[in-house]
């Protein structure tokens, strides 16, 4: 105990050589100028524009791989948009939920339920009526004449788990108010999302899309040079780790946010090293740090099918160079079988593969066949000095 103790008073009375600002390399932190979007900023604030006049604008629907700027830009937007409107004296107010909170936006009363708290109306989490619960939003909104700009960031995550009618609801709010009027601005990594919508939902729901491509390794550099300016002493890092931090951040889908991070928890390594300047080595093992902590966290995460349809994947990959989608769903069955679970439809394994693209863990080739049509062709992006933890991690999660 007294050991920990010494640790934590060491640290207290230690005063940092590494940083100034380290907040500068997280995600809350809004830089005063955003690099590399102005053609998205632009596009967006056209969009949105109409609400000034006190006209609905378009739903938007914003794409794009995560670490692209989607959250950074749109809350940017939308809060500039708001504090304009305020001093030209109209009434526009941006709601932002994002989808992946738990007990937030995980089922449909709970999603209503925050948002009219924000509204200024504390409801209980559980027990009303779901009528009653859209009842107070709608006299919520309806208080006064107001443009409401909804932003459903991870929009996906909502409709993964609650289903898409609650987007219709959403959309259809517009009809039960008098005075009011409220757009969405949805935004997903998923850009299939879509397809897998109700034709009802869509019909109203998908009226403008922007989509944000992932950064190049120059423009990381540029990005995390500015921050750098901001987060670190004045020569403390050494030449080439903002660089390698790009690189590395470039490589997995132009992540700016995997970039920011590498580059803080580089610095953090040095600190706790000691050493006066933040090496290319401290970057080395911080990437090594969040490969393994990203893919291990994502592994037990993953619901029983999951799991069991990625050790199949592990299995087939062993037995064959090339696995396809036909060969991994005959072995995703046979698992089933022998450990009695039913298996799913071969549609929805490649909803689950289509999940997995987009957390990183595999990767996705389509094939044509000629004449006999199209297959996918799998490949683990696991590290490969990973894949025996994550086997050992799935036999636990499996019972087997």
């Amino acid at each position: 105990m007294q050991e920990l103790v010494n640790i934590f008073e060491a640290y207290l009375s230690k005063s940092t050589r590494i940083f100034s600002n380290k907040e500068a390399l997280t995600s809350k932190f809004t830089p005063g100028k955003i690099l590399h979007r102005e053609e998205e900023i632009t596009a967006l604030a056209q969009i949105l524009s109409p609400s000034l006049k006190m006209e609905k604008p378009s739903n938007v629907f914003i794409y794009g791989k995560s670490g692209t700027g989607k959250t950074l830009v749109t809350t940017f937007v939308c809060n500039q948009l708001e504090n304009f409107s305020k001093k030209k004296g109209k009434g526009v107010k941006v709601l932002y939920t994002n989808c992946k909170m738990r007990k937030v936006a995980d089922t449909e009363y709970r999603l209503i339920a925050s948002l009219c708290r924000k509204l200024g109306r504390n409801l209980p989490a559980t027990g009303l009526p779901t009528y009653e619960i859209y009842k107070n939003f709608f006299e919520l909104l309806d208080r006064e004449e107001r443009i409401y700009i909804l932003i459903l960031d991870e929009i996906d995550r909502l409709v993964k788990k609650c289903g898409d009618e609650v987007l219709y609801n959403l959309v259809r709010v517009n009809s039960e108010l008098k005075k009011a009027k409220v757009s969405i601005v949805g935004i997903s990594n998923d850009i299939t999302f879509k397809t897998r919508l109700d034709s009802r939902v869509l019909s109203s729901l998908g009226e403008e899309e922007i989509i944000f491509p992932p950064y190049d390794a120059i423009q990381l550099t540029e990005i995390l040079s500015e921050r750098a300016k901001i987060a670190f002493r004045e020569g403390v890092l050494e030449e080439g780790v903002i660089q390698k931090c790009a690189a590395y951040a470039a490589r997995e889908h132009g992540d700016a946010r995997r970039a920011l991070e590498l580059l803080r928890i580089a610095g953090e390594i040095a600190e706790r090293e000691g050493s006066l300047k933040v090496l290319e080595r401290h970057v080395d093992l911080a990437n090594e740090k969040m490969e393994r902590e990203a893919v291990i966290e994502v592994v037990k995460k993953q619901p029983l099918q999951s799991k069991i349809l990625l050790f199949s994947l592990i299995k087939s990959n062993r037995k064959k160079q090339k696995v396809y989608s036909g060969d991994l769903y005959d072995e995703y069955v046979n698992f089933c079988k022998m450990i009695g679970i039913k298996p799913l439809t071969q549609r929805r394994v490649s909803d689950l593969l289509n999940e997995f693209d987009v957390l990183g863990l595999i990767n996705n080739k389509v094939i044509s066949l000629g004449r006999y049509g199209r297959t996918r062709e799998i490949n683990l992006s696991i590290p490969q000095n990973l894949v025996e933890e994550v086997e050992k991690i799935l036999k636990v999660g499996l019972g087997i």
